[in-house]
């Protein structure tokens, strides 16, 4: 009935409408939901682009890795962006720096 959710055309704008009306507050059920489904999209793109990466990170090759080292993989792998951000040479001096190693990595 309140004029202001009349004209609506997505989801998105009727999340944005109950905030600048302050209605939010008084549907909160309503603002959760909607809130969820506007993030969905984004999630299961999440989602897919992990598992996606794994067939690439576990292979025949690696199929008994552990779980920690799998997830290890599957960050650097998946947020390969921030990661080439990254000198490779800080992150051998940190990997060797962590634990003794029974061979080390060559820094040249």
């Amino acid at each position: 009935m309140d004029d202001h959710f009349s004209n609506l055309t997505g989801i998105s704008e009727l999340c944005r409408t109950l905030v600048r009306t302050k209605k939010h507050k008084t549907f909160r059920f309503v603002y959760t939901l909607v809130k969820l489904i506007v993030s969905l999209p984004v999630a299961i793109a999440s989602v897919e682009r992990v598992f996606s990466g794994m067939k690439y990170v576990k292979s025949e090759l690696r199929s008994r890795m552990t779980n920690s080292w799998l997830n290890d993989c599957l960050v650097k792998f998946v947020e390969k962006e921030v990661f080439d951000t990254i000198d490779d040479m800080d992150t051998i001096r940190r990997f060797q720096g962590m634990n003794k190693r029974i061979v080390h990595l060559r820094l040249d």
